[in-house]
Formats: structure tokens, C-alpha cells, sequence
């Protein structure tokens, strides 16, 4: 495939606010696509020249692009930068001056590498999906001594073969600032519409992706091999599974009532998701939203490397900050100082961290994400010795609520955030939020004092003094799962600083687009609509019903809003906005309102 009619299906993605379009569109590209080249452009897509999970970034700057723009284009970087600073988005200054190159014709074709013959200056004829993909790659490996003028020179040579479509596109995938409003349901939507002949059979796909983290992989296979090659793909060293999700309920009494009778107890810890795999001596490190997070931890890796006594592993944990003088853990505030890639060194002394390990999803070269909660527990108490590092979190079962509340006493008494409670014969289901896993915190019972976590999808203009900030208050919403979509529940006001004011208009700033994106559904309309990408928590009073809201709105019933909402903390650090609250959550916890 050219990668010009590649360019073309995105620019229809771009332009589209119906989610259910972007289905359709997806669906009539991945007809076209052969089945060597189907993982490169689902990469593409998602503005990638690898899975998220592996640590490849295109990774160029603002300004070395502005610079391989202005060298395609034969003219000074500065006014490329100018005509970014009027329009807020460098694709579309590719996209014009590429135009005004092809309408005067007077730039001269480069050579290609070893003084090969180029094709025309911005035909885009012969330039294929995967010689894009594979230059793109060959950028993002480059390291050493004069790393910016080798991916600089790379990029003019794309953009000088591609047209002003091309062009706008290719520039945005080494900012990171695709604007297409795809996601990973989406995707597989659209796999199951043009492979199986209809959408609603993604279930069959999610299952694999689950437990693989890789669409690519999952769009090779099932092109290659059918849906029962897709059905074999299972938990592998190396590629992270989807983190499993909890529920709330909101006292011991109906979490019991909910399992039957017996429950198991473990703490719940406010850090970060470690998702940890052994294989030997290699150890890797991800996170909950995919990321690899293996360079920011040296002192878990060893940890591993001593503690577990086995091959190969995987084991989900919760990391979080201590601090070695007070010997007390730290809130989450002060554990997310270590998600950072430089003076990692220093860091691990001066805030160490502690990995409380929850389950263990493989060992040994064997899958045990079938096994029971019950069988689990006991190999996790087996396969880690000692406690310097890793603490071992097997546990307890009970079918006391008395004791359920003594552990819950005792969590909150250790500053901890409450418990999680499990079904003790459930499997680990990866990638699912289900009653399951059940959280129980300090407020889930009575009024609203739960915090609800939601993505940023616009924002209204400030006046008075938020004037000089950009923006006065912020349109946010919570995930429906269900559709793959984001819903409106409030607009926040306050919580912020001025600063933070400033620097939240910046970062939005950065990915705002000019309609309403497709996966969002709002009857409000913000000053600035943007990609749904920032995660914050937020806490409000109660949850009201309202009719313009959409959280949970149907034909015969209003949406779901928070009353007195306020911003308490940023969460994108370690939450996707696929993982903010549900609207499933937001219901369940309206219900609770009621329960005194």
C-alpha cells in the first residue's frame, strides 16, 4: 500500500466525529491492507513504529522538526515556527507549504541514500507504507553523535517524496500529536467488521489482545492465520497483560453477600501498577497504561533478580515511595517523582522503592491466569523469599465481616487507602473491570467523599482574571466502556492554582482539535475541544442526575453529573483515559448515595 493512500483514510479519521464512521473507515482500509503490512499501519495508526509496551520513540522534538520542514521546503525554520505559533499544529504547515511546493514546482528532487534516483518531489508515487514505517524506525533507534541532523535529514527525505496530505500526517507522528481518535476498541471493531464480517464479534478478539497488549500482533495473525490463530496467542514473557480492574461495593456486609460468603483481604496501596517479568536475568518493568517502565526502578530489578525463585515469571504489584528515615511509606504525590528518566541513581536513594506483589500470573513457563484466586496466592507465597524489595501480599481469606472491618481499620490506620476484596475461586481476567475484584476505601459508604477519576475533554475560556490564564474552567467525562466513547459528568472550576491553570492550558494547547473529536459524546459545547488524553482525579459532593450531561443519558432517561466538583490531583502519569471511572462506576456509585 502507498503510503498516500494511507494518508488519505487518516484524513478521514481526522475529519469524522461518529465513532461509528470511524468503524466504517477502519474497516474499509484494513480490506485493502496485505497481510505483511497490517501490523506496520495499525503502529501507524496509533502513531507508533512498535507495540506501546516497547520502548521506541520516534521521539522528535518541536523545533528539529520545524527544521526538517523547513529544509524540505526550502525555507528558513523561523517562519516555519511563526506559522506554527498562528495555527497551533505542525502538520498543518507541512500540509501548506507542501501544497505551495507542488503548485510552483520549483523545488529540485533529493537523491536518495547511495545517490539513488529519487521519484518526483511530492508525487508520492512508490513511497509505501513500509518504506515510511521503516524510516520512521530507523529514526527512533538513532543514538550518538550527531543524532539530530541524522533524523532530520531522514524526515526531509520523506517529506520531500510526499504530497501536502502525506506530509501533514508524516509530521505528526514523530511529535506524538496524531489526531486520528482511534482507539484500541475501535481497532478491533473494525478488525472484526472487515475479517469477520461484523463488529460485534470483537469479543472474540479481546480475549488475545488481553493477554498479548499487541494489536499489530493481533491484526498479523488473524490475517494470517484466521480467528483460531488469534484464539492461540497466550501470556508470553516480555509483552505486559492487561492489568485487571476492580469495582467498589460499599460495606463488608454486601461485599460477602456478593461472593457468597467468603472473601479474600489484601491491602490496597497508593502507588503505581508494577507489572513485573522475569525471564532469567532479563527483567522488565510496565506499568498500567503499557508503558515499559524498567529504567526508572533499578532497585526493584534487583529485588527481582534475589527474591524470585524461579525461571520465568510475571507478577503484579503495587510500588510505592519510602522513606528509609521515618521508615513510613509516602503518598502517591511523592511516588510519582520516581516515574522520571534521568538521575534515576539518586532518586532510588533518596526516595527507594517497595513493590508489594498481589499475584503472579505465570511461572515457570506455564500460564496461570486460569488457575484459581486460591491456587494463586499459594505459589505467590512460594516464589518470593525474603522481603528487602518485594513484599509478598498473599493475604487472607475470610468469612467474617468483623474481620473484614478490622482490616480495614487497620489500613486506614497505616495511611493506606483501604482494601481490595477478591473472589477467592475467580481466574484473573486481564483486562477486565468486574465484581471480581472488589475496592473497598475509607468513603465508599454514605454520601459522595470517593474520588472519580476523568478525562479532560475541552475547555471554556476564562474571564476576569482567568482571562490571562486561557482558560476559565474545564469540560471533563468518564469512560463508557460499553461504546468505546467518553461522556460529559461536569465542568471543574476550581481545584487549581494559577499555575496550574497556566500550565494545564499549555499541555491542552498542545493536542486541541477544531471539532469535536468521534469518541466523544457531549451536548455541551467548550471554547476548545481537545484530544481526551489528560487523566485527573477529582472529588465532589454528590452524583446528581442532569439533561446536560451524557454520562448514562438514554432516550427516556437524563445523564449523570458531579455536584461541586474539584480537582485534586493528575492521574495521566499512570492512567490511561481508557482507564478513568466508567460510566458503570459512576452508577453504582450514584446507588450508593442511597445506602446509609
Amino acid at each position: 500500500m502507498l503510503f498516500s493512500q494511507l494518508a488519505e483514510y487518516f484524513e478521514k479519521l481526522e475529519q469524522t466525529s461518529s465513532r461509528l464512521a470511524l468503524i466504517d473507515i477502519l474497516s474499509e482500509l484494513f480490506k485493502e491492507v496485505k497481510a505483511e503490512e497490517i501490523a506496520k499501519v495499525v503502529y501507524l495508526i496509533q502513531g507508533r513504529v512498535a507495540p506501546f509496551y516497547e520502548p521506541i520513540e520516534i521521539g522528535m522534538a518541536e523545533r528539529t522538526v520545524a527544521a526538517s520542514i523547513a529544509k524540505a521546503y526550502g525555507i528558513d525554520r523561523e517562519e516555519v515556527l511563526k506559522e506554527y505559533g498562528r495555527v497551533g499544529d505542525l502538520g498543518v504547515v507541512a500540509y501548506k507549504l507542501s501544497s505551495l511546493r507542488d503548485a510552483s514546482k520549483k523545488l529540485v528532487p533529493l537523491r536518495g541514500k547511495q545517490g539513488s534516483k529519487n521519484i518526483d518531489s511530492g508525487s508520492g508515487a512508490g513511497m509505501t507504507v513500509e518504506r515510511v514505517f521503516e524510516v520512521l524506525k530507523e529514526i527512533a533507534q538513532i543514538t550518538g553523535e550527531g543524532t539530530v541532523e541524522k533524523k532530520q535529514a531522514l524526515l526531509v527525505d520523506l517529506l520531500q517524496k510526499a504530497n501536502p496530505i502525506s506530509a501533514k500526517h508524516l509530521v505528526r507522528i514523530p511529535l506524538g500529536t496524531s489526531r486520528l481518535g482511534v482507539g484500541d476498541p475501535t481497532i478491533l471493531d473494525a478488525f472484526a467488521l472487515a475479517k469477520l464480517g461484523d463488529r460485534k464479534k470483537r469479543k472474540e478478539l479481546e480475549g488475545a489482545y488481553n493477554k498479548t497488549s499487541d494489536l499489530g500482533l493481533i491484526g498479523q495473525v488473524l490475517w494470517k492465520k484466521g480467528l483460531e490463530g488469534v484464539k492461540k496467542l497466550d501470556v508470553t514473557v516480555g509483552r505486559p497483560i492487561r492489568s485487571q480492574l476492580a469495582e467498589r461495593l460499599p460495606d463488608a456486609k454486601t461485599i460477602l453477600e456478593k461472593f457468597g460468603g467468603e472473601v479474600h483481604i489484601q491491602y490496597k496501596y497508593d502507588g503505581f501498577r508494577v507489572q513485573i517479568h522475569k525471564n532469567g536475568d532479563q527483567v522488565r518493568l510496565f506499568s498500567r497504561n503499557l508503558e515499559e517502565t524498567t529504567a526508572m526502578m533499578p532497585e526493584i530489578i534487583e529485588g527481582v533478580r534475589k527474591q524470585i525463585k524461579a525461571k520465568t515469571a510475571i507478577l503484579d504489584s503495587e510500588a510505592l515511595a519510602f522513606n528509609p528515615q521515618s521508615e513510613e511509606f509516602l503518598p502517591f504525590q511523592e511516588t510519582t517523582k520516581r516515574r522520571r528518566k534521568y538521575k534515576v541513581a539518586e532518586m532510588a536513594i533518596e526516595l527507594p522503592l517497595k513493590a508489594f506483589v498481589f499475584d503472579v500470573m505465570y511461572l515457570d513457563g506455564r500460564s496461570l491466569i486460569d488457575l484459581s484466586l486460591r491456587d494463586r496466592m499459594r505459589r505467590l507465597k512460594e516464589v518470593i523469599t525474603g522481603d528487602e524489595v518485594l513484599i509478598a501480599q498473599p493475604g487472607e481469606f475470610t468469612k467474617s465481616e468483623e474481620r473484614i472491618n478490622e482490616l480495614f481499620n487497620d489500613a486506614i490506620t497505616k495511611g493506606l487507602e483501604g482494601l481490595v476484596c477478591k473472589k477467592p475461586d475467580s481466574t484473573y481476567e486481564a483486562g477486565a473491570r468486574n465484581f471480581n475484584w472488589v475496592k473497598l476505601k475509607r468513603h465508599s459508604a454514605g454520601e459522595l467523599k470517593d474520588t472519580i477519576d476523568c478525562v479532560i475533554l475541552g475547555y471554556i475560556f476564562g474571564r476576569g482574571k482567568r482571562a490571562e490564564f486561557g482558560a476559565g474552567s474545564l469540560l471533563v467525562g468518564v469512560y463508557d466502556e460499553s461504546k468505546d466513547e467518553f461522556v460529559t459528568v461536569s465542568k471543574i472550576g476550581t481545584g487549581l492554582t494559577d499555575e496550574e491553570w497556566r500550565e494545564i492550558h499549555k499541555r491542552a494547547d498542545k493536542i486541541k482539535v477544531d471539532h469535536k473529536p468521534a469518541r466523544v459524546n457531549s451536548i455541551l459545547v467548550p471554547s476548545v475541544w481537545i484530544k481526551p488524553e489528560i487523566v485527573i482525579e477529582v472529588l465532589a459532593d454528590e452524583i446528581t442526575k442532569s439533561p446536560v450531561h451524557t454520562a448514562g443519558k438514554t432516550d427516556s432517561e437524563p445523564g449523570y453529573a458531579l455536584r461541586f466538583p474539584r480537582l485534586v490531583k493528575f492521574r495521566e502519569a499512570d492512567k490511561k483515559p481508557e482507564d478513568a471511572t466508567t460510566v458503570k462506576e459512576l452508577l453504582e456509585m450514584y446507588k450508593l448515595q442511597f445506602k446509609k
